[in-house]
Order: C-alpha cells, then structure tokens, then sequence
C-alpha cells in the first residue's frame, strides 16, 4: 500500500477498506507515514468525511496504537465520564465523587486545558502536593480501595492520537466529526471503563457551535460505544455561557468545594445531580434526585473528595486554601435589567490573558487567577451592583475592566437557560 493512494481515495470522497485505515494509521505511529501525507489526510476526511464503519475501524486501530488498561480487577461496573470542552467547566471535580459516594467505582484520565478551555488535570494540580501521574497498579488499587481516582492520561494510551492531534491543532482539522469522535472514544476505550457518559458540549465555547453538529456527534460517539460493548450515553449540554460562577484553576477547585457541600449556585448544583443520575443508571443503580442532592449535603461527596486528594499526595489543607492572586477587582454594572449574554469563548480568552489557560501546551498556568461571576445570564442585576471578580497577579488597568463589560449583554427582558439541552442513548 502507498500513503498518496489512501489519500486520493478518500480526497476523491471514497469508502476506505479496513485494512488501509490499519496500515494507514500504523504506519503514522512508526514513524513510516511522514507528517505532511497523514496532514493531508486528515485535510481529506475534514472536506469528505468518513462512514460509520470507517470511524469504528479508525477508533479501533488507534486504541491498538497503546497501552490499554484492564479493570477486570475492580468489583462493580466501571464507569467514565469524558466532556468535550468548554469554560468554567469542573463538573468532573464534583460529579465522579457524588457518583463514587454510592458505592460505584469511577476510574477516570482526564486532560489539560488548552486555549479558551480548562482541563481537570490542570486544576487538580492547584492543590499543593496533587499526583496526577500513577501507574496502572495504583490506579486500579486506589479505585479498589476508594471506589475513584481521577490521573492524567498517560503518553502510552492510544500513541496514534497522542500524535495525530497534535497535528490536527496546527492544520485546522481539529473540528471535524469523524476525527474527534475517534479522538475521544479510543482512550475512553484504552482506559477500560465498562460504562461511558459523554458530555458533547454546544454553543458558543464549545468546538460544536450548533446543534445539528452537536447532535451528530453525540450519536456518532454513542454508537462507537455500543458497537464494543461499552454501555454509553450522550447528554448535550449547553456552552454558551461559562459553566457555574468561576474560571480558573484555584479558583474552580473553591467552586467545586462549596458544591460538594451543598452550597454551590442551584443551576450547575441541579445540572451535576441530573448528571449523576444518568452515571448511576449507567452502572444500574436507580436513585431519584433528592437521593443524589443528599450525598452533596451530607457531606458524603465531599467525604470521597478529600479521600481522593489525600490518597494521590494532596494536602487537604491547602486545598481549602483561597486564591492567594495579588489583585481582586470588583467589576459591577452599568445599567438594570436582566444579563441575556455572558458569551462563553470571550470570557474564557479572558481568564486565559490573566494566566489561567494556555495559548500553547508549553505555556505555564498562573493557578491563581481567574474570574469569579456574581451573576449569570437570566439573573436581575441592578447598577452598582457586582457582576463579577477579576482575580490577577498583575495590576488590573481599566482598559482590561472594559474589555470584561463589552461582552456583558444586559436587557429589559429575561431569558431562560437549560444546561441539559437533550440526551442520546
């Protein structure tokens, strides 16, 4: 077989056969296939697309690429979670302990941030002492012994997308459907879970930017599931507005604190809880959700936390600690009404100038600043009163409090907000 062939072949939008998707994508991870022809490749499936078949057969050769993990090992059903990104986003900081207070294992890798959005590692390691890098042996011990443990995927699960989407985010192919359903689905298969709850997040912040698109990946990422026998759900949920009241590392891992104890704002509170029932029901255990809202006000949530952070170096001291930024400005409003807009892409590059996210994965984090909104979008807001804090390490000019209010939208009509816009099974 030759690269330059596949690549005309599906350039000229034609169905690949199993075995040149193999050779194809083996080839890329031994170094045989050259940058520029899996580039152009992947340029190909962005314009052409691939079938159903092709996008099974492509996931399936990545995830044989690298190690895969066994979690024969663990009672119970197994089960992950995986979003595809967005602004504000620590839902995973509450969600897989509220789910493991129940007595169901969840055995989680999670990424970095990169651009407008946040990654779990990333804010994980805020906290003094957290070890995000575990072996396989202590991974699956610590899930045995406290049902959770959230680490950093590993440079040896699925080497093909390790390096085929590092080239992606320097060829504009990163959104494209058949590309990042394969991205997502061969290491949440590699990482061995047996039930997977996918979060496709859509709107402005996220990488799908309507619905339709949204939609199309959701079922696409459900289907690869099943057809392995992966027990597997897709929620869409809407970004359009940062998600909960922070962005920023620190100041995340606060917000996430005060939700497992059952003082966080109501909407991400609900929006957690209805996540988690969906998890639950994944590993077949059926609770209502005034059941699950009880684990986040009894402390037993909050309990699995600690233990997690505690049982991978963390001190559970400093992770109580405030952000210690050397700044905090308060931004309030100019007029009355109601916030119809807080768009979810500005506000992340925002937070990102301050030191929060990374332009480049080589780019270091600044853990302690951020953005801390007092209001969100369908909330009244009166002027004078405070929209939001500005956490920062430098001084904060007035030409950076205008560029926070340009994008605040405030009008004389309310809007209502749904953060679970629709569920594929």
């Amino acid at each position: 077989m030759r690269a330059v062939d596949i690549i005309q072949k599906k350039r000229d939008g034609l169905e690949l056969t199993s075995q040149e998707i193999q050779w194809l994508i083996e080839g890329y991870t031994a170094g045989t296939v050259p940058d520029y022809q899996m580039s152009a490749f992947a340029m190909a499936v962005y314009f052409k697309g691939m079938t159903t078949r092709e996008i099974s057969d492509l996931t399936m050769t990545m995830v044989g690429t690298g190690q895969q993990f066994d979690l024969s090992e663990i009672a119970g059903v197994k089960v992950d979670k995986h979003s595809t990104g967005g602004v504000g986003d620590k839902v995973t900081l509450v969600l897989v302990p509220l789910v493991a207070s129940f007595g169901v294992p969840v055995a989680k890798m999670s990424g970095r941030g990169l651009g407008h959005t946040g990654g779990t590692i990333d804010k994980l390691e805020s906290i003094k002492g957290f070890q995000v890098e575990r072996s396989q042996e202590e991974f699956i011990q610590q899930v045995q012994d406290i049902e959770l443990s959230v680490i950093g995927q590993s440079d040896q699960l699925v080497r093909a997308d390790k390096l085929l989407y590092a080239l992606r985010d320097v060829t504009a192919t990163v959104d494209t459907i058949p590309l990042i359903a394969s991205s997502v689905m061969s290491k949440k298969i590699a990482a061995g879970a047996d039930s997977i709850l996918l979060d496709v997040t859509v709107g402005e912040g996220a990488f799908m930017k309507n619905l339709a698109d949204a939609r199309r990946l959701a079922q696409t990422m459900v289907d690869l599931g099943k057809a392995v026998g992966r027990k597997t759900t897709a929620v869409i949920t809407d970004m359009s507005q940062p998600l909960g009241t922070s962005i920023g590392n620190r100041l995340e891992i606060l917000e996430a604190l005060a939700i497992l104890q059952g003082q966080g704002r109501e909407d991400i509170t609900v929006f957690i809880c209805e996540l988690a029932q969906i998890m639950l029901s994944l590993a077949d255990v059926e609770k209502t959700a005034e059941e699950v809202r009880q684990h986040l006000t009894d402390g037993s949530a909050l309990e699995k936390f600690e233990a997690m952070i505690a049982a991978q170096g963390g001190d559970l001291e400093d992770l109580y600690r405030p952000s210690s930024a050397a700044y905090v400005l308060e931004v309030t409003a100019d007029q009355d009404g109601y916030i119809t807009e807080l768009p979810a892409m500005e506000f992340g590059l925002f937070a990102m100038r301050l030191g929060a996210g990374r332009a480049v994965k080589t780019d270091s984090l600044d853990y302690e600043t951020g953005l801390v909104f007092e209001k969100k979008v369908g909330d009244r807001v009166r002027a004078g009163q405070v929209l939001a804090k500005i956490y920062a390490n430098q001084k904060i000019s007035q030409e950076l409090v205008t560029d926070f209010k340009k994008n605040v939208k405030i009008s004389n009509e309310a809007v209502k907000v749904s953060e679970i816009i629709e569920i594929i099974a």
